[in-house]
């Protein structure tokens, strides 16, 4: 797998390399995602492309995909400035959460992380303007935490039991209680069709930026 990344970082047709996770439990992800060049990391998973957003450089570098697919769903309800507003990310992974907070914060949002060890998520959570869960656990956040016109971004995807569909089946569904928020809210990306989609976009864009920077040529921006 390690020759294959370097052949990719080698080859001059390739302009972007995503590591599809989770990988073999005997191999080490982090040494394979971090062999790969970071100009090519079209996942933006790279110790230097999440450096370049800890401090604050979103034109260098490529950005987490998840994330960046839930900040155009947060641009298109409050626009580009998140002056005034207070955000509560539920989760602190490097994969997601703390991306997450690091986007929210450039957007000059006030910025809250929330996570397992946190005393009261649910008042937390009634400060939020926006909040984006990323937690892994099905439908916890509930109506009673949210404040009316909050904005939610569901990350979660979770499998759980769906017998009104027939024995043994699933269903998916995130880490908010869709049904009950939904009335609460003044926005909310389902499970599954919200940040789902956004993500595969956002892959595709890094990739077009990825060649463009490659080729010498001005990159777009998305």
């Amino acid at each position: 797998l390690m020759a294959l990344v370097a052949l990719l970082n080698a080859d001059p047709d390739v302009d972007g390399i995503l590591v599809q996770l989770p990988l073999p439990k005997h191999l080490d992800s982090d040494t394979v995602i971090q062999s790969t060049l970071p100009e090519k990391d079209v996942d933006g998973l790279h110790i230097i492309n999440a450096g370049k957003l800890a401090t604050g450089d979103l034109k260098t570098g490529l950005l987490s995909c998840t994330p960046a697919g839930a900040m155009i769903l947060v641009r298109q309800i409050h626009g580009k400035d998140l002056s005034g507003l207070n955000a509560l990310v539920i989760g602190r992974s490097n994969l997601f959460g703390k991306p997450m907070a690091q986007l929210l914060l450039n957007a000059n949002a006030t910025v809250a992380i929330g996570h397992s060890r946190s005393r009261d998520l649910p008042e937390l959570a009634r400060q939020a303007d926006i909040l984006v869960a990323a937690v892994g656990r099905a439908e916890m956040v509930k109506a009673d935490w949210l404040r009316p016109g909050v904005t939610v971004i569901d990350v979660g995807i979770n499998r759980v039991a769906a017998p009104e569909k027939g024995d043994g089946k699933f269903k998916l569904v995130g880490d908010v209680a869709f049904a009950e928020c939904k009335p609460v809210a003044q926005a909310i990306s389902p499970v599954p069709g919200g940040v789902g989609p956004m993500t595969i976009a956002m892959l595709m864009a890094n990739t077009v930026i990825a060649a463009h920077r490659r080729g010498g040529v001005t990159a777009p921006s998305f």
